[in-house]
């Protein structure tokens, strides 16, 4: 099951894998694990993630959830 986008980001973006391990100071395989799906990061990596990606935390996470429109 995919609960993350990152990945995809890091695709849009033109970045590698390793590069993210490195500014996150994890390694290689982590990283791998949390843009393949098989490990999701904490919520404290996941806000690292963003600020190093440069977009918002929701950016990398899908929503199975259909929201209803404020009013």
């Amino acid at each position: 099951m995919e609960l993350n986008r990152i990945k995809e980001v890091l695709d849009k973006k033109g970045i590698k894998q390793t590069w993210l391990a490195e500014k996150l100071n994890k390694s290689f395989s982590m990283v791998n694990a949390y843009a393949c799906n098989r490990k999701q990061p904490s919520l404290e990596v996941l806000n690292q993630i963003a600020e190093i990606l440069q977009v918002d935390v929701k950016d990398l996470i899908i929503s199975k959830v259909k929201r209803m429109p404020l009013i």
